[in-house]
Order: structure tokens, then sequence, then C-alpha cells
């Protein structure tokens, strides 16, 4: 059997010497797993912890979201699946990014439940299932419109989720595979309104009935994402599979902040200035000379740059906050280990002083979502970028 390590940052990560770190409240986790559970009142909560649970950290981030009431986690890489059950999480558990060649019997082995949405990933989870003798526990996914993963069903006539569910059919009647679940992913779950949304979920109850006809019972059907979540009811059906709200983002910001859901950010971003210096007024600050000073000021100087996840795009407007003080955009360009901020004539703070580069919105931080309107990007973006160099932190239950 493959062996596979564990990809837990907090675990291997080295501590450089308390400049910046990332802290992870895993009480804000467990609380926004808990809100999603009051919203969604009859349907199970499926948390997503792909992508190093977004930055956050695998492991602590999805016991925190068991402890929150989630029923099952999600992990789109079947690698990072295999190791969070390693690890110990023994919570029902849904995969769906594996390439031929993949560990799938390791997986199946493991009670991890997989995706199947093509010929050859179903062939590979047949040859596990008949070698081991036991019964393959898969999810069906369908494609509605995406045109990313899943089978798909489209109204030009796709024959591809026919020929799928037709060939899982008997396979699942033997006893070889049980089907758990079908899902999909929407287009525009952010705008809620968009008619695509309506559309896919059209699609996907179609889809389901055009198993049903095969003989196929389609287990937990799951469609809505975070944004789906907090925005549309009507998808909550027997199962919601947020990521982004579990960690205290909102996926809709134009239409609601993480407050406005009930939800709290779990993820810190806080350095501390190493360097404060006098510069008089047109001096130019960092490469390029991109920001001048408009009058003698100070500049502080923070550890920390584009190597560590700070997008460089956000020269100039990236917003941090200084000692507790207003929030305040870059001065110049980042830099790869360093971000410099002006801060202002009457700075009477000193290196060592605290910096915010995002946090908690309600409690008047700059925030991963003002980090990424300077940036140009989403707020998944911002939390998942951060490197390994940015230690992580855990505050709360679970945080030994």
């Amino acid at each position: 059997m493959t062996s596979h390590t564990l990809p837990a940052r907090e675990a291997t990560t080295p501590d450089y010497a308390s400049s910046f770190a990332v802290e992870v409240d895993l009480d804000a986790v467990a609380g926004n797993v808990a809100a999603l559970r009051d919203r969604v009142a009859g349907a199970d909560v499926m948390a997503v912890v792909k992508a190093d649970a977004y930055g956050h950290g695998l492991i602590p981030a999805a016991r925190a979201a068991l402890r929150g009431g989630a029923a099952a986690l999600g992990v789109a890489q079947l690698g990072e699946a295999v190791a969070a059950r390693d690890a110990g999480i023994d919570a029902p558990m849904l995969t769906w990014l594996y390439s031929p060649g993949a560990d799938v019997a390791g997986a199946l082995s493991r009670g991890i439940e997989v995706t199947v949405s093509s010929q050859w990933q179903l062939d590979s989870v047949v040859d596990a299932a008949r070698e081991s003798g036991a019964t393959a526990p898969i999810h069906l996914k369908v494609d509605t419109g995406l045109a990313r993963g899943g089978a798909l069903l489209d109204d030009a006539g796709s024959s591809a989720w026919h020929d799928l569910v037709a060939a899982v059919a008997p396979l699942a009647a033997e006893g070889v595979i049980r089907v758990e679940g079908m899902w999909q992913h929407f287009v525009y779950a952010d705008a809620p309104e968009h008619p695509t949304v309506r559309g896919q979920q059209k699609t996907f109850h179609e889809a389901v009935r055009i198993a049903e006809r095969t003989g196929i019972h389609p287990g937990r059907l799951h469609i809505a994402n975070s944004a789906a979540t907090l925005t549309n009811p009507s998808a909550y059906l027997d199962m919601v599979r947020p990521g982004l709200a579990v960690y205290g983002l909102s996926p809709v910001p134009d239409l609601g902040r993480p407050e406005d859901y009930g939800l709290r950010e779990a993820m810190r971003l806080t350095a501390r200035l190493s360097l404060v210096k006098r510069v008089k007024a047109g001096q130019g600050v960092s490469y390029g000379h991109t920001w001048h000073a408009d009058r003698d000021t100070v500049i502080g100087l923070v550890p920390m740059g584009y190597a560590d996840g700070i997008p460089r795009s956000a020269g100039n407007l990236g917003p941090i906050q200084v000692a507790g003080g207003p929030h305040t955009p870059l001065a110049g360009r980042v830099c790869m280990d360093q971000i410099m901020v002006d801060l202002g004539p009457d700075f009477a703070g000193s290196a060592g002083d605290e910096v915010v580069i995002f946090g908690r919105g309600g409690d008047g931080e700059p925030t991963a979502q003002d980090w990424a309107e300077a940036a140009g990007t989403i707020n998944y973006e911002i939390v998942t970028r951060l490197a390994p160099r940015a230690t992580r932190r855990y505050v709360g239950e679970g945080s030994a």
C-alpha cells in the first residue's frame, strides 16, 4: 500500500521567532458550523476541509467542524483525505479529485467515500472492491453546466450521465458498490438570482430521476456550497456542503458580511513591526518607487512578503492596522519578505508593535475581503495562499 505523509503544516512548520503568525480560532470554526446547521435545519452539513482546510490546518479544523455538528467532511484531494483518516479523523468523508493510478484501494480500505463521474473511475473502484471483497461507498457526480468534474447531462442530449448510471446500476444491485450520494457544483451560486442556478437544480433533479429509473437508490443529495447554503434554501436537499463559510468568510460579500450570517472569521494574520524610520517628503519607498511620501513621515517595515502569501498585486492598496490604529494602505510594492506602511508623521510607536494584516471585520480589523478587493481577487485565495513560513497557532477548544 502506498505510504502517505501528513500535510498538516502545524505539525512540521518551524517557528520564525514570532515575527508573524496565523492565528486560527477553532471555537470560531465550530461555532460557524453550528450556525450553518441552524440555518439548514433538517439537512446535514458536510464541512469542506480541502486545501488544508482553506489554509486553516486540515486536522485541527476538521476536528473543530465535527465538534460544531458537521455530519461529514469533504476533502478534494484523495491524498489529503487519506492523511485526515490516518490522523484519526473517523467521520464520514468524501473525496473527489484523483487521477489514474491513485491509491483508490487505500482510500476505500479506510472507509473514505470516493466520487465517481467517469468510466475509468468506476473501473478503479470496482477493481478495488472486488479485490478486497468489501462493498465500495461512492457518490455519483453529475455535470449540470459547470463543465468541470462530473458526467455531463445537458439539453443537447449528452449521454455521459446515462451511460454512467447504466454501468453503475448492475454493480450496485450486485453489492460491489453502494451509492451513498449524488451531487453537483453550481456555476453562479454567489449570484442567487442568476438563471443558471434554478436551471442547474432542474437538471440535477432530472439526473436523479434518470438514475432512479435504472434502479439506483441515490443516497443523500447535496448541491449547496457556501453561497447556496446562505442564500438558497431550495438547494438544501439532504445535505449542504459549505467550505468558505465554515471559516467565517462570506462567499457573497456584495450581499452580506460574515456577521450578517452569524459567522465569525476564524483566521487572523498578525505580525510585528521590525523597523520604524523617518523619511523626508518626496522619498520613494520600495522597488520602483511606486509610492512617494507626500510629507515628512514615519515608515514601518513588516517582515512578511509575497513569499509568505501577501499578494504582490496589493502594493499601495492592501490595508493593515498598526497598534489598534486606523486601517492604512501599504506604501510601495510588496517585496518577497517585507511590506512597508506609512505610519504618519506623529507615530509614537516602535519596533515590536502589533500589526493586523487581516482579521475580524466585526472587531474593526482589516479583513480577508478587504485584501481580496485590494488585490483584485477573492477572499478564498487570500486565506489559502498563506505559505508555511506563516506559522499556524491555534486557540480555543482543541488547540492543544
